[in-house]
Order: C-alpha cells, then sequence, then structure tokens
C-alpha cells in the first residue's frame, strides 16, 4: 500500500461542484465521478471527512440580498446542505463505502446529530462522515464549518475542492499575468483578501495552525494525488510561507 502523507482529511466541496455543466442540482456523473474518486482514497487508509455547500440548491446569502430575512435564508441554505450530503452518501454507498450523515439541525428520521466522539469512532472504523447543517448557526459558512469540523475531529488537513489548480495573484481568467502561488500563510491571505475562505475560517485555521490545501477537483485523481504528499494546488498554513 501506497505510503500516504495524511492520517485523517477533511474534504470541502462546494455546492456547486455536484451541478456540473447543468448549473444547479445534483448531476449523477459528477457525484458518481467524485465518489469513486474518495472511495480510492480510503481504500488507501486515510480517513475522510465531508463538508458539502448548498449552493447548487439554494443560497442564503443572495437571498437575503434580496430581503429575506438573513437567518430564515441561512437555515433553507443549510437544509440545501443536508439534500446534498444525502446525495452524497447513496453514491458513496453505491461504490461500497460506509459512510455517516451527521447533521448540525436535528433530523433524526435521515440523518445522526453531530456527536463529535461519535464521528471520531465512525472515522476510526474506516466510514466516512459528512457534515451536514452547516455549524447549525445563521450567518456562519460552510467554510466556517469545514473548519471548525476539522479542528473538532483532529483532521491533519482541510482540502478545498475548486475549479482552479491553486490560488492566483490576480484572476487568471481575466489577468494573464497572474502568476500561481504555491504556498501562502492565513495571514497573507487575509491582508490580501485573497477569496479562499471567509475570514471567519481563515482566522480559525490561522489560530489552530491548521493547513489547506486549495486545488482543482475538476483533475481525475488530485484527491489521491494530494493525500499521497504530491505538491499541486495551493498549500496555506501558519508561519513563513517559505517554509
Amino acid at each position: 500500500m501506497a505510503t500516504t502523507k495524511y492520517k485523517r482529511i477533511l474534504l470541502k466541496l462546494s455546492g456547486e461542484a455536484l451541478a456540473g455543466e447543468q448549473g444547479y442540482g445534483i448531476d449523477p456523473a459528477v457525484i458518481n465521478g467524485i465518489a469513486a474518486e474518495i472511495k480510492e482514497v480510503v481504500d488507501l487508509g486515510v480517513e475522510v471527512a465531508l463538508v458539502i455547500g448548498g449552493g447548487n440548491i439554494f443560497r442564503g446569502v443572495a437571498a437575503s440580498s434580496k430581503g429575506m430575512d438573513r437567518a430564515s435564508a441561512d437555515y433553507m441554505g443549510m437544509l440545501a446542505t443536508v439534500m446534498n450530503s444525502l446525495a452524497m452518501q447513496d453514491a458513496l454507498e453505491k461504490q461500497g463505502v460506509d459512510t455517516r450523515v451527521q447533521s448540525a439541525i436535528d433530523m433524526q428520521q435521515i440523518a445522526e446529530p453531530y456527536i463529535r466522539r461519535r464521528a471520531v469512532r465512525h472515522l476510526e472504523k474506516g466510514r466516512v462522515v459528512i457534515f451536514s447543517a452547516g455549524t447549525g448557526n445563521p450567518y456562519f459558512t460552510t467554510d466556517t464549518a469545514a473548519s471548525l469540523r476539522a479542528m473538532e475531529i483532529h483532521a491533519d488537513v482541510i482540502l478545498k475542492a475548486t475549479k482552479v489548480d491553486g490560488i492566483y495573484s490576480a484572476d487568471p481568467n481575466k489577468d494573464k499575468d497572474a502568476i500561481k502561488l504555491p504556498t501562502l500563510t492565513y495571514l497573507e491571505v487575509l491582508q490580501k483578501g485573497l477569496q479562499v475562505m471567509d475570514a471567519t475560517a481563515t482566522s480559525l485555521c490561522m489560530d489552530n495552525n491548521l493547513p489547506m490545501i486549495i486545488f482543482d477537483m475538476t483533475c481525475r485523481d488530485n484527491i489521491k494525488k494530494v493525500v499521497l504528499g504530491e505538491r499541486i494546488g495551493t498549500i496555506v498554513r501558519g508561519g513563513n510561507s517559505n517554509d
């Protein structure tokens, strides 16, 4: 068996990633492809937790900007993450991967309540744990939920899956002179206003020295490459970015 760099990871997926080219909802081909990649990582002996956004179904911030009460809009967004989590659970179990969905909002018929020690025990038994409903509180993003859960379960790293192969000095689609930044500190992310995660999530990771790798999810086998230690994407961590 290949030697892995990380024993326990938290993979953060955007809801939009599940929509594929259709732009809304869940594309079965996309979610099955992601599930197949996660299975390969689980087969390496890596413990995997997941946090999935809900933007492919409902975005609380967008609804709030159009006049909806922010708390109500955020709760609706949390429910969208539960729907995505159940879809991912189904896709993973079709691949033969044992999973548990844990929800920060109590809904016993479809998900376990979030209990940290139970989540850790599932991971130790080789099950993929999918954390849904964000933190259970409005005004917090799924990025913040991912940072919080990663620290609670003592994950080695957060893997943030995106559609670009890392962080650039500017938008590479708009600026041909944009350069890829292979390493950054969390302080640099905050000071430069880079749209990696929201400031709350970034500060949580910085305060607890939890590294994060931003990588391109659209390239096959990239999750496996990261856990095997290949240098792809951009790594953000505390301390000196040149370490």
